[in-house]
């Protein structure tokens, strides 16, 4: 089904204008979910529609037609990952079996925010299960209740993990923007994968109550969006202070209700942009196209310093995991009680015996290690989690990303987001082979980092990332607009059966 790839302000126009209603366009992008997602490509990026999305667009029409706008997402269709609850019919899995029926006794903090901000909840996104931190070989996209979700770029390749969904969805054209979270790389995978803008933000920017947990010393949401102008849109409207997330205490005088201000044709004029070389790897073809950004940035007016490598960048692997097996047994455990009794499971111990007892249906690819090394762990109390993080947080924060920013005085870092998508394999799982770094360091230092489309290799889509210190979003989203709207690198996905691999 052909439908426009409008943008926020282009359906607000419409509806302004009485060409469209809330109604009409909720109407139109459950058509084409309905014909491309579970039929034709067959992309399978939606988990699940909303079964209230029509009534709820008919009040927001009243509210409009009665002069109460309630800003610039009114009757704007959102997807949100199925990892946030919503007090509604629809349900709160993380993709898994294990939580199937669970309805969420109330809406998590940036979903209230969102739906103060007149947004349509059209329905829920596929992920990877349990974001992407239950087996070690696990296959990005998969879920035991969603199945599949593919790369709509080329059907047979991965949509990265582990907001999979909310990536494929967007990037197909099933919404304007969506919503993901990430704990390492769940953002800025997918959206540079599909071929669209990912805002992974600084930690407690937005609040994460009522979002299923890996670790809170990483976990964030995040907006998802074809351009970088919807991208700012959704990420103001979930901006707030949140008394269930002590986290966002530190934003009450650094978030921004609306980032648009930021937006500027003009921003990358006298920055001064780090190249981080040591993180960027040797994959030819992906050089390439970083060195074009790069030169694109330079005409732009930007001050390139190169290298600006990024120090202790590979140096806290083992420590991460550490910590996000320690804090997933914390926090999951603590998601889990707190659910209505509607739920099979209330701890990691019945996730594992489930998933155990019905191997068949949810692990018929791969396993459950993270979950079991969860489980095994002790409390946050204990010395080796409180050294581990120590460790983390002193290699990206003081000697990494501040030291090169404070050597070099830079506004931003850049490096490739990633290499092209590689083939989905059921069997071996995931197969990524790029020899590049571009999220831990800005997702363990809790800082912001920003991807947009930068070229295609073979028809598939690569991305380049910005990122920088703590809440440094609105001079991010200031560098990444100058140059999306000089590139104007995105193209609409093909849904190709295979990538054309022809020179």
């Amino acid at each position: 089904m052909i439908l426009p790839e409008w943008t926020i302000h282009e359906l607000q126009e419409k509806m302004e204008a009485g060409e469209l209603t809330a109604r009409q366009v909720a109407e139109l992008y459950i058509q084409r979910i309905e014909a491309m997602d579970k039929n034709g490509p067959f992309v399978n990026s939606i988990i699940e529609l909303n079964p209230d999305a029509l009534e709820i667009a008919d009040t927001l029409d009243v509210e409009r037609k009665a002069g109460k706008v309630r800003g610039q997402l009114h009757g704007i269709p959102i997807l949100l990952k199925d990892n946030i609850d919503t007090h509604d019919r629809m349900q709160t899995t993380a993709g898994s079996l294990a939580l199937e029926g669970n309805i969420a006794a109330k809406d998590a903090f940036i979903v209230k925010q969102i739906r103060k901000s007149g947004a349509l909840i059209l329905g829920k996104t596929n992920l990877s299960e349990w974001a992407n931190f239950r087996g070690k070989r696990s296959v990005s996209g998969w879920s035991s209740r969603g199945g599949l979700t593919r790369n709509p770029h080329a059907l047979d390749r991965s949509a990265c993990g582990s907001s999979s969904g909310s990536g494929a969805a967007i990037a197909a054209n099933f919404a304007s923007v969506a919503v993901g979270t990430e704990t390492d790389g769940s953002i800025i995978c997918p959206a540079q994968t599909t071929g669209i803008v990912g805002i992974k933000p600084t930690l407690g920017l937005l609040s994460r109550s009522g979002i299923i947990p890996i670790a809170h010393s990483q976990d964030t949401p995040g907006p998802m969006a074809r351009t970088v102008t919807d991208a700012a849109i959704l990420l103001g409207a979930m901006t707030g202070v949140d008394k269930d997330d002590s986290a966002t205490r530190l934003s009450r005088k650094r978030a921004m209700r609306d980032y648009t201000k930021s937006l500027d044709y003009d921003g990358l004029s006298g920055a001064r942009i780090g190249v981080a070389r040591n993180m960027a790897g040797s994959n030819a073809k992906v050089i390439k196209i970083f060195e074009l950004c790069i030169e694109v940035m330079r005409k732009l007016g930007a001050v390139i310093v190169d290298p600006a490598d990024v120090p202790n960048y590979d140096k806290f692997g083992a420590t991460e995991l550490e910590v996000l097996h320690y804090e997933y047994k914390t926090d999951l455990n603590k998601y889990l009680k707190s659910l209505n009794g509607n739920t099979r499971v209330r701890s990691i111990e019945d996730v594992i015996k489930f998933n155990e007892e019905n191997a068949n249906r949810v692990m018929p690819y791969f396993g459950q290690e993270h979950l079991i090394a969860a489980q095994g762990k002790g409390t946050l109390r204990e010395k080796k989690y409180k050294d581990a993080l120590a460790k983390n947080l002193l290699l990206t924060r003081k000697n990494g990303i501040d030291k090169v920013i404070r050597r070099h005085k830079l506004d931003a870092i850049i490096v490739p987001s990633g290499g092209p998508s590689w083939l989905v394999d059921l069997a071996n799982g995931d197969a990524i082979n790029w020899d590049m770094e571009s999220t831990s360091p800005a997702a363990v230092a809790g800082y912001p980092h920003v991807t947009v489309p930068a070229g295609f290799i073979f028809g598939l889509p690569v991305g380049i990332s910005f990122f920088g210190k703590a809440w440094q979003e609105a001079n991010l989203i200031k560098f990444a607009y100058a140059f999306e709207q000089a590139t104007q690198f995105r193209r609409q996905p093909r849904y190709l059966t295979t990538a054309n691999l022809n020179p």
